[in-house]
Parts: C-alpha cells; sequence; structure tokens
C-alpha cells in the first residue's frame, strides 16, 4: 500500500518560479514586453512540470526476503527488496531509500529502472546488528524527478518486514546441574517420585483432545482453543527467572550487566533442554496483567521471546517472583539470573527454592559493570550472595571479566564442599 504522495518543488524549479515572476515584472514596469514573455514562459514551464508530476502515479508492490530470517549480534544478513510493478501502465525511473533502525547500519539507497507492467527489479543490501532485538525494514520511500529538473515526487511503500537478532547463546559444556543426570522423559528425580508432578503445562488444542480439559483463561488470552496437558510421564523440570528492573542493572549497549543476563538466561535454557528439561522462563514480557498463567513454550520460542526483553520497573520484577513462587514445585530447579540492586532481593528471591532441589543463582555486581572493570565484589553483590547461599543456593558473583561459560561451570561444580560458597 502506497502512502500519499508529496508534491514538491526542487531548488531549481523554486529558481525558475522566482526568475519568472521577477522578470515578468521588471518587463512590465520596463516596457519591455520580451522579457515578460520569458518571464511568463519561466512560471509556466514550472507549473506544467508539477503538474505533471501529480499525475497518478503506477502502484508498485515490494517484498522483502531476509537471509538467513534470525540472525546473532554481529552476524551478517542480506536483504533482497523486489519492486513489482502491479499497474497497467510503466513506472518511470525512481530513487528508492528504505528505512530501517539506525543500529542497523546507514539506510541503503538504490536506483529502481523503469518498470514495464508485470516487470519486477531485484536489489540486495546487507545489514548487521550488534545487539538482539526485532527490527523493522522499511517502508522504502521511492522518489521521482520531472525530465527538467523542476519538482519532485515521494511516495512511501507502507510494507515492512521484521529482522529477528536473537540473543547470543554460548555452549555451556558437558557440565549439568546437580541430580540433573540424562533428563529423558520416564527418568523421575528423588524430589518429584516422592511428592509428585504438581505442575500442569498448557497447550494448544489438538483434534481429539477431550473439551473437559479446555483452559478458559488461556483461551480467552490467546483467542484459540488451549488444554490442560495432563497425565504425562514425569520429567525433570526447571523454572528460569529474568531480573528486568533498570534500577538495578549496570552499564550501556552490548557491555551492559542486562545484555550478559538476558544471554546467560538463553544459554541456560539451551542447556536444560539438551538436558531434557522441562522448562519455564518467566520475564515481565512472559507475564499479563489479566492472566499470570505461564503457557508452556518450546525453547526456540523461549529464546525468540528474549529478544525482545526490555528493562522494566521494580513492580514487574515483584510480580516475576509472585510468579515463579505461584510455579515452584518440589524437586523443580531453579535458575535465577538477578541484578545486586539497593533492596532486599536475595531474600525474596532465596524462597522459591524448595527443600532437597537445586538452585542456581547469577548474581550481577552491577557497580562493575557500571565501571566496565571490577576491584572487587560490591557490597550489594556480597549481600544478595550471602542471602542466596544462606539458603540453600549455589550461587555466582558475575562481573564484566566473567564468562557466562565460566558462572555456569562455577555453580554446577558438584566438588563444591560448602553449597552458595562461591
Amino acid at each position: 500500500m502506497s502512502r500519499s504522495r508529496r508534491h514538491t518543488f526542487t531548488g531549481l524549479g523554486r529558481g525558475f518560479v522566482t526568475a519568472g515572476i521577477v522578470l515578468g515584472v521588471a518587463g512590465l514596469v520596463l516596457g519591455f514586453e520580451d522579457i515578460v514573455r520569458v518571464g511568463v514562459l519561466l512560471v509556466v514551464l514550472a507549473v506544467l512540470a508539477l503538474l505533471f508530476a501529480r499525475r497518478p502515479a503506477p502502484r508498485i508492490e515490494v517484498h522483502r526476503e531476509v537471509t538467513p530470517p534470525t540472525a546473532i549480534p554481529d552476524e551478517r544478513a542480506e536483504v533482497r527488496v523486489t519492486f513489482t510493478n502491479i499497474d497497467r501502465r510503466s513506472s518511470r525511473l525512481y530513487l528508492a531509500e528504505e528505512r530501517i533502525d539506525y543500529v542497523l547500519g546507514d539506510r541503503p539507497r538504490f536506483v529502481v529502472a523503469r518498470l514495464e507492467p508485470g516487470a519486477t527489479r531485484e536489489v540486495t543490501y546487507v545489514v548487521r546488528s550488534h545487539l538482539r532485538g526485532r527490527y523493522t525494514l522499511g517502508p522504502v520511500t521511492l522518489t521521482q524527478r520531472d525530465p527538467f529538473g523542476l519538482t519532485f515526487v515521494t511516495r512511501s511503500v507502507e510494507r515492512t518486514d521484521e529482522l529477528l537478532v536473537l540473543p547470543r547463546i554460548v555452549p555451556l559444556g558437558a557440565a549439568h546441574p546437580p541430580g540433573s543426570g540424562v533428563g529423558n522423559d520416564g527418568e523421575t528425580p528423588q524430589m518429584v517420585a516422592l511428592h509428585g508432578e504438581e505442575d500442569v503445562s498448557i497447550r494448544n488444542y489438538h483434534d481429539g483432545d477431550d473439551l473437559r480439559k479446555v483452559h478458559w483463561p488461556a483461551t480467552a488470552h490467546r483467542g484459540e482453543l488451549m488444554v490442560r496437558q495432563e497425565d504425562r510421564p514425569a520429567r525433570r523440570s526447571a523454572l528460569v527467572l529474568l531480573d528486568s528492573r533498570e534500577s538495578a542493572h549496570g552499564g550501556a549497549g552490548a557491555a551492559s550487566s542486562f545484555e550478559w543476563a538476558v544471554s546467560a538466561v538463553a544459554s541456560v535454557l539451551v542447556r536444560l533442554d539438551e538436558l531434557g528439561y522441562r522448562t519455564q522462563l518467566v520475564t515481565r514480557e512472559s507475564l499479563h496483567a489479566t492472566n499470570v498463567d505461564l503457557i508452556e513454550r518450546t525453547t526456540p520460542e523461549m529464546v525468540e521471546d528474549l529478544a525482545s526483553a526490555a528493562l522494566g520497573t521494580d513492580q514487574d520484577f515483584t510480580r516475576v517472583l509472585s510468579a515463579g513462587q505461584e510455579r515452584t514445585t518440589a524437586g523443580r530447579l531453579i535458575a535465577a539470573v538477578v541484578a545486586a540492586g539497593v533492596d532486599d532481593t536475595g531474600t525474596e528471591l532465596a524462597g522459591l527454592r524448595q527443600p532437597g532441589a537445586a538452585a542456581l543463582g547469577f548474581v550481577l555486581d552491577s557497580a562493575a559493570f557500571e565501571n566496565n572493570h571490577a576491584d572487587g565484589p560490591s557490597e550489594d553483590a556480597l549481600r544478595v550472595r550471602d542471602q542466596l547461599a544462606a539458603a540453600g543456593w549455589r550461587v555466582v558473583i558475575v562481573d564484566p571479566k566473567l564468562s557466562i561459560l565460566e558462572g555456569w561451570t562455577t555453580v554446577t561444580n558438584k566438588a563444591l564442599v560448602q553449597v552458595g560458597s562461591l
């Protein structure tokens, strides 16, 4: 769909109009009819060019193909833009400019040659982002000039597409949480075998499902039938939480503590999936004002959700902790990536761990990320570390120099004599 066009004079066109008016007035004052004719000719030529530019433009359709459709930070993605003339008239020469987010680089500009009815033209450009996120490609602006260069017309083809840049995922090696084992279906951890699997997932309705199992709140929220998935083989489960408080995180851009946290959560999700865990992710984005039920999603879907993760308020994290408390059951692994703020976050978070279950905590030293160096843990980071360790968590303090792999290896180290003494 094309937006309404804008018609105006170029600098040369404004010069023609101005010169024509001046010459016409001067010719009348001085009594030189030839000068008046020249002035009128200049004004008429500019007006005719403007009227010519107001003709309805042929309809142009734009289609984009992004390769690969999803990227990771610093990976190049090629965008192929196809222009198709779907009108019965030929189009003229256009100068095209694609609108993209500044993070992806400069706006690409290219020339679209004359298009016969039904003809197509393809152009390609390359984008690259240093940060994860969902980026809009388009709309494209088409600019056309008249043959004399007196006027130009701009029109916008409103169709847009999206480039998804996923969080950076770090392979976490062979290390796994305490008691995880292989983690395939039917292998039940000791606490789950003793207490039963209480949590129930929600999935899309399939033909033949019992309608009595329809989960109406989730159905109303998603706009499609959702059912409770019960009576399935016991499977190890995990709950992963992301702290997105803007007041607690430090640093900027790709080197910020929040970007470290998002990448760490994505990496943990992928590793737990490799180990056979059924994992639920709790973030501010996964919670809704009218429905706090956490619909079970696949690991690739959760990683895609993390591409849009953004900083929020302290109240958002309070809701994350509350939802996590409601979903915590005996035997469930807890993994949390939190920032060391000035409040009492450690005490509230510590209560998520159930007796006999493993809990892994990554405490981000926000002060170190803010200053981009580590001279030792801050008091806030030490306080949160001690609060979690006292509740039986395996905890590591994270500074800008610590890699995600090193952090994971530390909290999953089974040779630790004292849980939480990291």
